[in-house]
């Protein structure tokens, strides 16, 4: 039997096979954190380490806060730091946690990136530069949170996961981890809109109430096929690529972890604009961004006015999310009309356009060229003008939701403990793929695929193994429920 000493107390694994994942975790980890900057980490490295990705190429002296950067592998570490108790895991997530507080911006968040340099930091007007510099210096920063693509919500869900593991701060580096959190909460909620809503990106500025009434969407009758040549599209009531939606569920966390009623209000009043963003039949779903007198907008030059498919997938699943902590039905009553919708716009069975044309629902699509056109036989190759978009699964769990009820769901699924019978089918389960993925680390404790260290590769990995060594115990906790 293997003994170790888990976040709850001593996990005892009966399982011999433990101990080489408990050594895979180990090692892996381990490279992590030695090839971190001050703590951080990008997307991707060559395999010796003198190329370096974020979404763009990057620079030694950069670490990317977008996903899958440094909350998500900081995430992994807290996972395996919940599994094992092992103290390494808590320091890496906490060397993690004072690199996002380094780079965080004085507006409250984070841009995609971080970078050491000097440079950088003339650039970027940074939070721990506040009263440090003249107005003239201010105005030459850039000072940009950004909501696109989970980047400041997932470094804000982050650091309340380390938080909350960490307790009451023991020295500088847990204060100054807590005080980036509690600034990026409060950043979270000046950007939130009068009206609900939030933009892609946030400077700092004090919005004026009469700009952004409430006031349901609406389809106009004509609406430009070309994108305006000035346009501030990032300031707009952004639904892409979840924007809204994740800030929505980073409070609701917020909420859960701390019980604080002004991130459960805030997140309700996001719900309140994703009721009012509800496109008109025929098309009750919702666009990608809306400008401020709430009509569907232009974004970048392939992004158009349009009903969306796979941002309405992820409102539909904010939506039941909300029904859940607030019991509230209200939020459930958009969701069968987007369902209608979906089901009379297949283009096929499961796949869907993204962008669908006001008014007619036709199908949208681009030319390589980026003309507006009709049909999808010259699409441009980096981005996705069609797919599955997420429908079945948000649907799936409306529907789970309905059918179960809403005490009933939470007690299936959100706070119930699973039977050492169920472990151990997991564990089983399981042990094939753990197997698998401790023959393909290298003596060096990496996973490398194609010539490339990627991040994703291991975040998946070691959450594989964290969840066998959860599995293989007799004794289970898990963080978000703690």
């Amino acid at each position: 039997m293997i003994v170790a000493f888990g976040t709850a107390g001593e996990i005892r694994y009966t399982d011999p096979f433990a101990g080489e994942a408990l050594k895979a975790l180990e090692r892996a980890t381990g490279f992590l954190r030695s090839i971190s900057t001050h703590g951080g980490y990008l997307w991707k490295y060559s395999e010796d380490l003198k190329e370096r990705w974020g979404e763009g190429k990057a620079s030694r002296t950069q670490i990317w806060v977008q996903p899958p950067g440094t909350p998500s592998v900081g995430m992994i570490f807290l996972r395996a730091y919940e599994v094992t108790g092992d103290k390494r895991y808590l320091e890496a997530a906490k060397e993690a946690g004072d690199a996002l507080a380094w780079g965080q911006l004085e507006s409250g968040g984070w841009t995609y990136y971080i970078d050491f340099s000097p440079k950088w930091s003339r650039r970027w007007y940074r939070r721990a530069d506040k009263g440090k510099l003249s107005s003239k210096e201010i105005s030459g920063r850039r000072n940009w949170t950004s909501f696109d693509d989970d980047t400041t919500q997932s470094a804000l869900r982050f650091l309340m996961a380390l938080v909350q593991t960490i307790g009451p701060p023991q020295d500088e580096r847990d204060r100054r981890i807590r005080d980036a959190m509690e600034y990026g909460l409060e950043g979270l909620l000046r950007a939130q809109y009068p009206n609900g809503a939030w933009p892609q990106g946030y400077d700092g500025r004090q919005y004026k109430p009469e700009e952004h009434p409430v006031k349901r969407a609406w389809i106009p009758e004509e609406w430009p096929r070309t994108p305006p040549r000035h346009r501030s599209y990032w300031i707009y009531y952004t639904f892409n690529d979840n924007a809204i939606s994740d800030c929505i569920l980073t409070l609701l966390d917020a909420y859960r972890r701390f019980g604080r009623s002004e991130y459960l209000e805030a997140a309700k009043r996001g719900g309140d604009f994703i009721i009012m963003a509800q496109l008109p039949e025929p098309q009750p779903v919702w666009a990608q961004q809306y400008d401020f007198d709430m009509k569907p907008a232009w974004a970048r030059k392939f992004e158009p006015p349009a009903a969306c498919s796979a941002e309405s997938a992820g409102v539909i699943r904010t939506l039941v999310e909300l029904f859940l902590v607030t019991g509230e039905k209200r939020y459930l009553e958009p969701i069968p009309r987007a369902i209608g919708w979906f089901q009379r716009s297949q283009i096929a069975p499961n796949l869907w356009a993204r962008f669908y044309e006001l008014g007619t629902n036709r199908p949208l699509y681009f030319t390589k060229d980026y003309r507006l056109v009709y049909t999808d036989d010259d699409l441009p190759t980096h981005y996705s003008f069609k797919g599955s978009c997420g429908v079945r699964s948000a649907v799936g769990f409306y529907r789970a939701v309905i059918r179960e009820g809403r005490d009933g769901y939470i007690k299936n699924h959100r706070h119930r403990r699973p039977s050492p019978k169920e472990m151990e089918r997991r564990r089983r389960s399981l042990a094939p793929r753990v197997r698998r993925v401790i023959s393909s680390l290298d003596d060096k404790g990496r996973w490398v695929r194609k010539g490339y260290i990627e991040m994703r590769v291991f975040i998946r990995n070691i959450r594989l193994l964290c969840d066998y060594l959860e599995a293989a115990s007799s004794s289970v906790s898990r963080l978000s429920e703690r």
